[in-house]
């Protein structure tokens, strides 16, 4: 039986299928350099003693970096190439949230994903929420941590 951390990988990439989609970020360990850059909170994981269950992947930024995104004027990977680092953010992009399947409808990714949001929160101005939906599921916790974190929420089309 593969560890967590091999079934982790497994499930991004059988879900998100981002080799095979330019549209979407290629996470490695340069782009993990630089979501750093822009906030220490933007990549979030729930472990136990047998390695991840949860990651969670959100992203500063600017209104008009997201204003651009929303209307699909730019990629995931122009969104985080457009956000300049060291600025105040005024926006945050529901990238993604990944959790192995024996852990879901336990509200670890929505717990999660907002202790991220309030970490950004509390070194920027953030006024807006918004994400590109890929499940339903995606959607119900997108919608979830708008409300919880009484910010509008914005969709990509």
């Amino acid at each position: 039986m593969a560890n967590n951390y091999e079934r982790m990988i497994q499930l991004v990439t059988e879900f998100f299928d981002v080799k095979n989609d330019p549209e979407q970020l290629d996470v490695d360990e340069a782009v993990i350099a630089h979501l750093h850059e822009l906030h220490p909170a933007t990549l979030s994981e729930v472990a136990t003693e047998d390695g991840p269950i949860v990651w969670i992947l959100v992203i500063p930024t600017l209104h008009r970096v997201m204003e651009r995104f929303i209307s699909g004027g730019i990629s995931e990977k122009g969104l985080v190439d457009e956000t300049p680092v060291g600025v105040a953010y005024d926006a945050i992009y529901l990238c993604s949230a990944s959790v192995l399947p024996e852990y879901r409808h336990k509200g670890l990714a929505k717990k999660t994903t907002i202790e991220a949001i309030n970490a950004i929160r509390d070194d920027n101005p953030v006024k807006s929420l918004f994400y590109w939906p890929f499940s339903e599921e995606g959607r119900k916790l997108a919608e979830a941590v708008a409300a919880a974190a009484e910010l509008p929420l914005f969709e990509r089309g």
